[in-house]
């Protein structure tokens, strides 16, 4: 399941915009304040009204008029495309979301999941709800019934600022609830911290890599004890990318903590990570999370380049693209012309403010940039030399 294309009205900068036909991987680039990480914090607050309600999902970001476009008046609009494997047929499926506030509490004006039942007519709503109340088909994937013979089960939430796949998505019999509500829950919006990563950990339970990084030894020994195989792969890698490395291994200490060792080969005895570089902490922490077992279906990562050498660059953007051709799908904010000299022109995308409200432009549809980047300059340089026009980073 992938994203295909997003819509926004009214979401902070983002007065109008909409992206259409998203690649696998997709780069992000732009001044600072221009509105990358409030890109990326769609699919934050998305998660935490899934987790929560709208409600404490503004509440987290300043509250409505803090999320609403300065000098609106609304709705907030987020719209997503996608596509879903539905009766063994690949549908794009739209979700799309309204959100208002009324006597100051915010409400969901309007939830609604649709797609085509069949190659030709308007897209059928599944899944339609205003103000807490609305309807979901139950039997959706009988596509020999007409339109009008589906079954509606009428719903009334607990209240209006909840949303409808959360409820709705925990009933298998809501398929494309359900699998959209499972396609949330699995995104991974990395909010990494090298000092979180860093230290021991009481000894717990964690197969996956927290957002902040917080669990990685913990992590680390999952992995280690139950894939072998990935582990040993990911230590291989290390092995290339970090000179002198080469061992890694997440030790059990005696008052119940978690600590990850670091054996390099110009030292006899290992040494924790609180004696490691930051760049070391952040390759392993990427290769942990690229290399899980279970991947996540959408990555967003904000600034990659941050405590590594401009050289791992191109090698840690290459393990986003294998990441997304094994299916997953990749998004990257960055500052780093390093980072984008190995990009393709087809991932790149730059974003700019005007009078105040931001536009995302596809670098594939400026034909100079184009002839510029065929003729064998790379994007890297093109953006310092200010071709991604109001975006220069310096």
């Amino acid at each position: 399941m992938k994203i295909e294309s997003i819509k926004l009205k009214n979401y902070k900068a983002f007065e109008k915009v909409e992206l259409a036909k998203l690649p696998d991987l997709a780069i992000f680039v732009g001044a600072n304040g221009v509105g990358k990480t409030t890109l990326f914090d769609v699919f934050g607050f998305l998660s935490d009204a899934l987790r929560n309600n709208v409600r404490q999902a503004l509440a987290r970001r300043g509250g409505y008029k803090e999320v609403l476009t300065r000098g609106k008046k609304g709705p907030i609009e987020i719209e997503l495309q996608f596509r879903l494997d539905i009766a063994k047929v690949n549908r794009l499926v739209t979700y799309k979301l309204e959100i208002t506030e009324e006597e100051g509490k915010p409400v969901i004006l309007r939830e609604v999941l649709r797609y085509k039942r069949g190659k030709f007519g308007s897209p059928f709503h599944f899944l339609d709800f205003a103000r807490g109340e609305g309807f979901a088909i139950t039997n959706e994937e009988d596509f020999d019934k007409k339109d009008e013979e589906l079954d509606r089960e009428q719903q009334k939430l607990g209240s209006a600022d909840i949303l409808a796949i959360k409820g709705l998505g925990q009933f298998e019999r809501f398929k494309a609830a359900n699998a959209f509500r499972e396609f949330i829950e699995n995104w991974h919006v990395s909010d990494f911290h090298i000092s979180d990563a860093r230290g021991s950990r009481v000894a717990s339970y964690a197969e996956h890599l927290s957002q902040t990084g917080d669990n990685l030894p913990i992590v680390a020994q999952f992995m280690f004890e139950n894939h072998t195989e990935i582990f040993q792969m990911v230590l291989d890698k290390m092995k290339q990318r970090v000179p002198g490395i080469q061992d890694i291994s997440a030790e059990s200490t005696v008052d119940g903590r978690i600590v990850l060792r670091f054996k390099d080969g110009s030292f006899k005895d290992p040494f924790i990570s609180n004696y490691v570089s930051d760049g070391t902490i952040k390759m392993f922490a990427y290769l942990i999370l690229l290399y899980d077992p279970n991947p996540h279906p959408l990555l967003c990562i904000e600034e990659p380049e941050n405590q590594l050498y401009p050289s791992l660059l191109t090698e840690l953007l290459e393990e986003f693209r294998l990441y997304a051709k094994k299916g997953g799908q990749v998004f990257v904010s960055s500052h780093s012309p390093d980072l984008l000299n190995a990009a393709s022109i087809e991932e790149v995308f730059w974003l700019v403010k005007k009078e105040g409200y931001t536009k995302i432009n596809r670098t594939s549809e400026f034909p100079e940039i184009v002839a510029l980047f065929k003729e064998g300059d790379k994007l890297g340089y093109l953006w310092k030399e200010n071709y991604f026009v109001g975006s220069n980073p310096f």
